[in-house]
């Protein structure tokens, strides 16, 4: 493709856009003083108009008093650090607002009050604008351009010109972290931050550095775009398409906080893909007439395989389809089994609700005995019997009990003689997934006929194209 001059890179942008649905406008139509203003001050950030009609909208049985409470909380997000204000405002969108008010019959209303309509798209307001002038702090900028949600500045795309010697696609994420150092009120309510100098395109989030702004290779399902394509286009088709963009909103974006700091990550497309790819699977093998074979995700070491293996169980727990399931994570050591619960502890939000660690036999009889919920962590070991020779206690027949294996291909899973026939025996109606960061070898029809087949693949030379390995790491994960 040739190289485009900045001002074609945002005209073709915004074409994509148009092409999705996006309403565009740019940014000097919108600003304070004109006809069609919708900002009081350059300083303004949320469209309020946009953001009230939203709120309205969406609940029309809450008091304008309610709706008005709701945007107070919305629009006065204050934190010293920024990632935690957006985490909060991130709380917000996905989960709605909890406000207090006074129904029409005069009682106490405490439903959240929702700010996205998460199932009918056309309920949201959306909005690209371009050349967008803001204000703070007596700096004065403007983004390229910037995506809005019923009002709220959920994405900002930066683009260069390919053509300059001095502008390539790093100078665009150098602008976006002056952008945040200057303008931080705008970045409270972003949710993903684009790059692009016309040839190539990445995606992240504010809290991402170079390594984790990361392309995006698809437009529809795992098929990568043909390399004749703009990566910007690929990126804007692929991530911003209206059904895609609330997925992600929602189920893959994940706040990681370890007691110090919180990082913001976004799941990249072959964690999304291979995520919505298992969820029918799941769904589909846990039917009664099901083989409770859910598949196998291969994703190679050092892709994020423990991120994608939380974000398929933020899905899982929260299809209704599965109707409240119990997720049991499995390994076949105490240290792994540590190093996972770690990473799904700190992902809760994902989970709505914090995940369980199994201590002993007993403890674990006693986590899986429940009449739904759950997300359990065990080793497998914990299912052989006290006594040898005796077989493992029944203790569910439930079929929406679902067994995630980490490093589903190794020996230790024996289902003819060894641990995992008693987990059948204690769960019979279970379906099984496993994910591994190694191919399952070709002679292995042990692993195949307990999980199935390859449900996603994503391996070492498609993470070094990514720039998600690296080629000294991909040799360490080859050997």
């Amino acid at each position: 493709m040739s190289a485009f001059t900045e001002s074609v890179v945002e005209e073709a942008a915004l074409e994509w856009f148009e092409a999705l649905g996006y309403t565009i406008t740019g940014g000097p139509s919108i600003a304070p003083g004109e006809p069609c203003q919708e900002r009081r001050t350059y300083a303004d950030v949320v469209l309020d108009g946009r953001l009230h009609d939203a709120l309205a909208r969406l609940n029309p049985t809450v008091s304008r008093e309610g709706q008005d409470e709701a945007f107070r909380k919305l629009t006065r997000i204050s934190s010293p650090q920024p990632v935690d204000a957006n985490h909060e405002l991130h709380y917000y969108l996905v989960n709605g607002v909890s406000v207090e008010y006074l129904r029409a019959d005069g009682t106490i209303g405490y439903d959240p009050i929702r700010v996205v309509d998460f199932d009918v798209l056309e309920n949201n307001d959306w909005l690209v604008v371009n050349q967008l002038t803001v204000t703070e702090g007596g700096h004065n900028r403007r983004p390229d351009v910037v995506v809005f949600l019923n009002g709220l500045p959920i994405a900002v795309i930066e683009l260069k010109n390919a053509a300059s010697e001095n502008a390539t696609i790093w100078s665009a994420f150098q602008q976006l972290q002056t952008y945040k150092q200057e303008l931080p009120s705008l970045f409270v309510f972003n949710e993903l931050l684009v790059i692009s100098d016309g040839l190539e395109a990445r995606i992240g989030t504010i809290s991402s550095n170079k390594e984790r702004f990361l392309p995006w290779r698809t437009i529809q399902g795992e098929e990568l775009a043909s390399k004749t394509m703009s990566q910007l286009e690929v990126l804007i088709r692929g991530v911003f398409d209206k059904r895609r963009l609330l997925d992600l909103l929602r189920y893959f974006i994940v706040f990681e906080d370890d007691g110090d700091t919180a990082i913001k990550k976004m799941a990249g497309y072959h964690q999304f893909h291979a995520v919505a790819r298992a969820l029918d699977a799941t769904i589909s093998a846990s039917r009664p007439q099901g083989d409770r074979r859910v598949g196998v995700v291969w994703h190679t070491q050092g892709s994020g395989k423990s991120l994608t293996m939380a974000f398929y169980a933020g899905r899982v727990v929260l299809h209704p389809a599965m109707q409240n399931p119990t997720l049991i994570v499995l390994t076949d050591r105490n240290d792994l089994d540590e190093q996972l619960f770690g990473t799904f502890a700190r992902c809760r939000d994902l989970l709505r609700q914090s995940p369980e660690q199994a201590k002993d036999r007993a403890h674990l009889r006693d986590l899986l005995k429940v009449a739904s919920g759950g997300v359990v962590f065990t080793t497998i070991q914990k299912f052989m019997p006290e006594t040898r020779g005796d077989t493992f206690p029944q203790l569910s027949e439930r079929s929406n009990i679902v067994v995630v294996a980490d490093e589903a291909h190794r020996s230790q899973y024996d289902f003819i003689d060894g641990f995992a026939r008693h987990m059948r025996d204690a769960l019979p109606n279970a379906s099984f997934i496993g994910f591994t960061g190694t191919p399952i070898d070709a002679a292995d029809k042990n692993t195949r006929s307990v999980f199935g087949d390859y449900v996603s693949v994503y391996d070492i030379q498609r993470a070094v194209e990514d720039g998600a390995l690296d080629v000294v790491d991909a040799d360490v994960v080859a050997e």
